[in-house]
C-alpha cells in the first residue's frame, strides 16, 4: 500500500472510531433523559404526592385538590382493575347519583390526587367521578410511561368497570396534557365501546416527540440527536412511536364531541400548533376555548371560574349525546 493509501486508510479509521463513539455517547445521554423522565424508578416510593411542591401553582392546585376529595369523601369509592398485561390499577370512584360518570387522566407522573382538582366543574355539571392512578403513578404498577399509547387500553378497561360496575351509561374523558392523548387515542381505537360519549382536552400537544423537543431545550439538552434517540428507547420499551404518531393524525379519526382548552402563555403546546391540530380535528361537535392567562397544564388555576363555565356549558348543551 502507497503512503498515501495508508493515510487514507488511518483518516478513515480514526472518522470510523470517532463517529461509533459519538453515537454511543449521544445514546448515553439519551438514556440518562429518558430513565430521568420517562420511567418510574424501582427504588421510588409508592405514593400520592404533589409532584412539583417548589411551584406555588403546582402545590396551590395539589391542595385544593386534597380539600375537595376531604369534603366528598363519603361519596368515594375505591376502585381498581387488572390490564391487559397484568397490572394492578388502583383508583376513586366518587358517586353523587348520576348515571353519567367523567374520568380524569392526569399527565405524566401525578397521581389521582392530582386530578381531585379538575373535579368540580364536572360535579356541578352532573357526573360522577373517577380518578385513576395511571400506569407507573401513585400506587398502581408499572414502571414505563408509554404517553397514551398503552395507556388507552387501560382507560377501554376503566370504563368498562364504570359501565358494568358502577351503572354508568356514559363516560366521558377530561384529560391534561398528556392524558388528553390517552383520551383521543381511547375515543379513535376501533375498540372504543359506544357509551364512551367524548373528551375535554387541556393542553392536548399535536405530537409528543414536538413537545418533549421544547422540553429538551429547556433542560439545555442537544435535540439532536439526542430526542430522537430517547424515542427510540420509548418505543422499545413500551411500543408508543411518538416520532410519528400523535394527536394530530388521531382527530382525523374522531367521531366525538370534544372540547379544547387552551392559554396563550403554553410554552410546549404552542398555540400555533395547537390551532393546526384543532382543524386537523374531523369531530362533527368540536369547540375551543382560549384563555390568556396561566402556562401548560395550569389554565384552571388561573380561571377557575372561566374554565368551569366551559366545561359546564359545553355538557350542558351537549347532554342528549353525552
Amino acid at each position: 500500500m502507497t503512503p498515501s493509501g495508508i493515510a487514507i486508510l488511518i483518516v478513515g479509521i480514526l472518522l470510523g472510531s470517532g463517529l461509533i463513539f459519538s453515537v454511543f455517547f449521544t445514546f448515553y445521554i439519551a438514556k440518562r433523559v429518558y430513565d430521568k423522565t420517562l420511567i418510574r424508578p424501582d427504588n421510588e416510593k409508592r405514593e400520592r404526592k404533589c409532584s412539583a411542591p417548589d411551584d406555588p401553582e403546582q402545590l396551590l392546585m395539589f391542595e385544593r385538590g386534597l380539600d375537595w376529595a376531604e369534603k366528598h369523601a363519603a361519596n368515594m369509592k375505591e376502585a381498581e382493575i387488572v390490564s391487559d398485561d397484568g397490572l394492578r390499577l388502583l383508583g376513586e370512584y366518587y358517586d353523587f347519583g348520576s348515571d353519567k360518570a367523567v374520568i380524569i387522566l392526569p399527565g405524566r407522573t401525578e397521581s389521582l390526587a392530582y386530578s381531585y382538582y379538575y373535579a368540580e366543574p364536572y360535579r356541578k355539571a352532573g357526573f360522577n367521578v373517577l380518578a385513576v392512578d395511571s400506569r407507573g403513578t401513585g400506587l398502581s404498577d408499572g414502571k414505563y410511561f408509554g404517553m397514551g399509547i398503552p395507556e388507552y387500553k387501560d382507560v377501554l378497561l376503566w370504563g368498562k368497570l364504570l359501565h358494568d360496575r358502577f351503572n354508568a351509561s356514559t363516560v366521558f374523558l377530561h384529560g391534561i396534557c398528556i392524558g388528553s392523548s390517552t383520551a383521543i387515542y381511547t375515543l379513535t381505537s376501533p375498540e372504543c365501546p359506544g357509551y364512551f360519549t367524548g373528551m375535554c382536552a387541556d393542553g392536548m400537544y399535536k405530537n409528543f416527540f414536538e413537545t418533549f423537543r421544547l422540553h429538551m431545550k429547556e433542560w439545555n439538552r442537544p435535540a439532536f440527536p439526542v430526542a430522537y434517540e430517547v424515542m427510540l428507547i420509548l418505543r422499545k420499551n413500551t411500543g408508543a412511536n411518538c416520532l410519528t404518531y400523535g394527536p394530530y393524525k388521531a382527530v382525523k379519526k374522531l367521531a366525538k364531541p370534544i372540547l379544547f382548552i387552551y392559554t396563550d402563555k403554553d410554552k410546549y403546546s404552542l398555540p400555533v400548533e395547537s390551532r393546526k391540530l384543532i382543524d386537523n380535528c374531523v369531530s362533527p361537535v368540536k369547540e375551543e376555548r382560549w384563555f390568556s392567562k396561566g402556562g401548560h397544564s395550569h389554565v384552571r388555576i388561573n380561571n377557575e371560574e372561566g374554565y368551569d363555565e366551559a366545561i359546564v356549558s359545553f355538557t350542558s348543551r351537549h347532554r342528549d349525546i353525552l
